[in-house]
């Protein structure tokens, strides 16, 4: 199996608004494929085409080389969805949900059990299996849900923002569960705002823009692209507040900017200045220590605003 989804010029309606026209992308096997785009792009149609809750009206797609409109026991089977905005039966405990869902999937007890005792080993909610979902943080329900997701043991992971409304630890958390997924041989396809977890997180990416593909492909050879203006990440033995004044004062430098949580700072430079020998000669000029200097790759964040347009979707 060259790809576990296929999809080619899909294009959906709802009444007179075109959500998506004509996307095409494919998902490899046992990859963590990160898929953005503004709000109102068409991701969230996307997903319930893949995962069978709608039938595309125009295009084709296919999941584990099956068709979505003709094989949806096959490919139900076989994948977990876990939206956006889920319910859940907040009158149970972790454990009474997550066994419901077993015996839904027609499990017998003893798998149920076995079952149950995985998944919440994986997702570290083995000590509170007992307590009601009612009384869990919004990090722990979505632990749980992630769990739910993982009962029927699915090949494909579909995430609508898994992270959203989440604190940072508990984030950092979830992306560590999804890498523990995929080293497991899962396919992750997880829709995110968070754009500087995904471009850590995923291999790949698929960019869509008021229902069209604007880029599918590496993550690396996104961020790799070649900017006009070079940049350059550096951190000196300088105090926070005397680090831009020193680099201001290299020829050519346009503008400096701290990395975010770190003590990094990005510099531009002149698209005229290329030589990157000369650019480091005068920070040594500098007279201070060079504890970090590379050229700096493009962020994802950079790559989207360059790829989407402005302005309110339809």
């Amino acid at each position: 199996m060259e790809h576990v989804i296929d999809i080619k010029n899909v294009s959906h309606l709802f009444k007179q608004h075109r959500a998506l026209d004509g996307i095409t992308f494919q998902v490899a096997p046992q990859s963590l494929h990160g898929f953005v785009g503004p709000n109102g792009a068409g991701k969230t149609t996307t997903l319930k085409l893949i995962c069978t809750l709608l039938k595309p009206q125009m295009g084709q797609i296919n999941v584990f080389d099956y068709d979505v409109r003709s094989n949806v026991k096959a490919i139900r089977r076989r994948i977990g969805y876990m939206p956006d905005h889920f319910s859940m039966y907040r009158q149970m405990t972790v454990f009474e949900y997550l066994d419901f869902f077993g015996a839904a999937y027609g499990f017998s007890l003893k798998e149920r059990n076995r079952i149950v005792g995985d998944v919440l080993a994986l997702t570290d909610m083995d000590g509170r299996k007992d307590d009601f979902i009612q009384g869990l943080s919004r990090g722990m329900q979505q632990r749980v849900s992630l769990a739910r997701v993982l009962v029927n043991d699915p090949d494909l992971l579909l995430l609508d923002e898994p992270a959203s409304g989440l604190d940072p630890r508990a984030r950092i958390e979830l992306m560590e569960i999804l890498r523990e997924l995929r080293r497991m041989g899962k396919t992750i396809f997880i829709s995110s705002h968070i754009l500087s977890e995904l471009a850590e997180l995923c291999d790949s990416v698929t960019i869509i823009d008021r229902g069209k593909t604007k880029y599918s492909g590496p993550m690396e050879a996104l961020l790799d692209e070649k900017t006009e203006t070079p940049t350059f990440r550096i951190r000196v033995d300088l105090p926070a507040d005397e680090v831009e004044a020193a680099l201001s004062k290299i020829n050519g430098v346009v503008s400096i900017q701290p990395m975010e949580g770190r003590s990094d700072v990005r510099v531009k430079l002149d698209p005229t200045l290329t030589d990157s020998n000369q650019f480091l000669g005068d920070v040594i000029n500098l007279g201070c220590n060079i504890i970090n200097f590379g050229r700096d790759q493009r962020h994802l964040n950079e790559a989207f605003m360059d790829l989407t347009e402005r302005g309110v979707r339809n």
